[in-house]
C-alpha cells in the first residue's frame, strides 16, 4: 500500500526539479537589464566606509552597501572603493568630484567621535584596511591639512634642538638636511626626548615624566632623566599603533594642558583603558612628538609621498607650456575712450588702464550699472563667494578650523565680527599661534572702503584686501598663504 505513495513522491520531486530547470533556463536567456539603483541592491557583506567633510554634523548612517558614502548635512555621494585604493587616490577622486583645487593638501582623516580622536591618514595607506580596524561609530573626514609635509620644507620649525638628542650631542650645529636624512635612514635615527604628562591607566591623574622616542618604541624613565636600559619602560610600540590628536582632552580627560595626543594600538576599537594619553607643554612640542612618530614609523615612505605630487606638477608644467593658444599669446591692451580704438604700447599706461578697469568693475552694483555705493552693492557681498570666507562662525570655531588644517604660517580665514555687525575679522596662524585682526569699514567721498590698519591702507572690497596681503605682509606678521577651506561634497 505504501509503494504507490513512494512512486508519487518521486514523480512529484522530478516534476518540480524539471520546472525549476526550465525556469532557470528562461531566466538566463533573458537580456540583462542594468540596475538603475545599484547602491540599494549591493551585497551587504562588502565593506562600507562613511566619509564626512570637515565640520559636518551629520551622522547615523548604517552600513548597507559596498559603496562609500560621503555626506554633509544629509546630502552625499556614493563612490565605489576598490580594495587597493589609497588615501591619496580617494582624495584625488573627491577633489575631482567636488570641483575643488588639487593643491596636494587634501587629506583623509580617521575620526572617532566617542573617543574624541583624529588622525590624518598617510597617502599610501589603504582605506579599506584602515576602515576594517575602526569601530562602528568611526568616520572619515575630507579635510585640508597644510602641515602634512611642511616638516620637509621647514624642519627646524618642527624639531626644536632641545628635543633632538643628536643636536644636543653636537651642540646644535646640524644642517636641516642632515637632520631629515637621519630620520629617513633606516639604520639609525635621532632620538626625541623631553618631559610629557602621562595619564595613569584607569585614573584621571597625570604624571610628569621624561620620555624618549626611538625607532623601537616610546619609553619613559622611572628615574629622572636617566637613559640606562634598566630605568626605561616601554610605553607604546610604533609598529602596531598610530598617533592621534585628542580633540576633547581637557574636558573629557581632565588634561593639564590643551596640547594632548595619544597613541592608540590598532587592535583597540573603543576602549579608553588601552589608550596611552599624553600632554605636551606647548603646540610646538606636541607637533614635534607627533611628526617624529610618523617619520620613525614610515621613514622613506613619507618622503616618497611628498615627492610624488612635486614630480607630477613638474611634468604637467612641462607639457602645458607649449599648449598656450595663439589668441592668448597675442593679447594687447586697448584704449576705446576715443572715436577709434588704439593699441596701448606704453606698458605703464597699459597697467594703469587695467587697474582702472578693475576698479570700475568693482564699483558696479548688483544690477551691473555704475552708481554710488549702497548696502546692496556688489562690494559688500562679493566676498561671500570666496572659499576663505566663513560667515558668522564664532571665535572658537575659527580656532578649531585653523588647528584642524595644520597651523602653518599664513593659514587664514575671514569671518563676520561678533562684536561689530559692520566689521569683519581676519583670523590667521603665525608660529603656531592664532591671531585675529579686525577689518573696519570707512567712508570716503560717499564710498565705503575696508581697512585693517585704521585707514592707512584702504580697499574697495574684501577680495582686494586679501589679494593685497597675499602679496604684501603689511601690518600682518606674515603674508596670507593658505586659505582655510571647507567643501560640501
Amino acid at each position: 500500500a505504501t509503494s504507490p505513495q513512494v512512486d508519487f513522491d518521486q514523480t512529484s520531486f522530478s516534476r518540480r526539479r524539471l520546472q525549476e530547470e526550465e525556469q532557470q533556463l528562461r531566466t538566463s536567456s533573458l537580456p540583462a537589464i542594468p540596475n538603475p539603483f545599484p547602491e540599494l541592491c549591493s551585497p551587504t557583506s562588502s565593506p562600507v566606509l562613511h566619509v564626512l567633510p570637515g565640520f559636518s554634523q551629520c551622522s547615523g548612517f548604517l552600513p548597507q552597501s559596498k559603496d562609500m558614502l560621503f555626506s554633509e548635512d544629509g546630502t552625499g555621494k556614493v563612490v565605489e572603493i576598490p580594495a587597493d585604493m589609497t588615501a591619496r587616490d580617494l582624495c584625488q577622486l573627491l577633489v575631482y568630484k567636488s570641483h575643488c583645487v588639487d593643491d596636494n593638501s587634501w587629506t583623509l582623516v580617521e575620526h572617532h567621535p566617542l573617543l574624541g580622536l583624529d588622525r590624518c591618514l598617510e597617502d599610501h595607506e589603504l582605506v579599506v584596511q584602515v576602515q576594517a580596524l575602526m569601530s562602528s561609530e568611526g568616520k572619515f573626514l575630507f579635510r585640508k591639512n597644510y602641515a602634512k609635509y611642511e616638516f620637509f620644507r621647514n624642519p627646524l620649525n618642527f624639531f626644536p634642538e632641545q628635543m633632538v638628542a643628536w643636536c644636543q650631542e653636537t651642540n646644535g650645529s646640524i644642517p636641516p638636511s642632515q637632520l631629515l636624512q637621519k630620520f629617513l635612514n633606516s639604520s639609525g635615527c635621532p632620538e626625541i626626548q623631553g618631559f610629557l604628562y602621562l595619564k595613569d591607566v584607569g585614573r584621571k591623574s597625570w604624571k610628569k615624566l621624561y620620555v624618549f622616542l626611538r625607532r623601537s618604541g616610546l619609553y619613559f624613565s622611572i628615574k629622572g632623566m636617566s637613559k640606562e636600559p634598566r630605568h626605561l619602560q616601554l610605553l607604546a610600540d610604533l609598529e602596531d599603533s598610530n598617533i592621534f590628536t585628542v580633540i576633547t582632552g581637557k574636558k573629557l580627560h581632565n588634561a593639564p594642558t590643551d596640547f594632548e595626543f595619544c597613541i592608540k594600538p590598532n587592535k583597540v576599537r573603543s576602549d579608553f583603558k588601552e589608550l596611552r594619553m599624553m600632554c605636551a607643554e606647548d603646540e610646538q612640542s606636541r607637533t614635534c612628538w607627533m611628526t617624529a612618530f610618523r617619520l620613525l614609523k614610515y621613514g622613506i615612505l613619507l618622503y616618497q609621498n611628498y615627492k610624488i605630487p612635486q614630480q607630477r606638477k613638474t611634468l604637467l608644467s612641462h607639457f602645458s607650456t607649449p599648449m598656450r593658444s595663439v589668441s592668448e599669446n597675442s593679447l594687447v591692451a586697448m584704449d576705446f575712450s576715443g572715436r577709434i580704438g588704439r593699441v596701448i604700447d606704453n606698458p605703464v599706461e597699459a597697467q594703469s588702464a587695467a587697474l582702472e578697469e578693475g576698479h570700475a568693475w568693482r564699483r558696479m552694483n548688483v544690477l551691473g550699472s555704475p552708481g554710488p555705493l549702497h548696502p546692496s552693492s556688489l562690494s559688500t557681498v562679493i566676498h561671500r563667494t570666496q572659499l576663505w570666507f566663513h560667515g558668522r562662525i564664532t571665535r572658537e570655531e575659527s580656532h578649531k578650523m585653523i588647528i584642524q588644517q595644520g597651523q602653518v604660517d599664513g593659514l587664514f580665514l575671514l569671518r563676520d565680527s561678533q562684536s561689530n555687525p559692520k566689521a569683519f575679522v581676519l583670523t590667521m596662524c603665525h608660529h603656531q599661534k592664532i591671531k585675529h585682526f579686525q577689518i573696519l569699514p570707512c567712508e570716503e567721498d560717499g564710498q565705503i572702503f575696508f581697512s585693517l590698519d585704521d585707514g592707512s591702507t584702504k580697499f574697495s572690497d574684501l577680495i582686494q584686501l586679501v589679494e593685497f596681503y597675499q602679496l604684501n605682509r603689511g601690518v600682518l606678521p606674515c603674508k596670507l598663504k593658505h586659505p582655510c577651506t571647507v567643501v560640501a561634497l
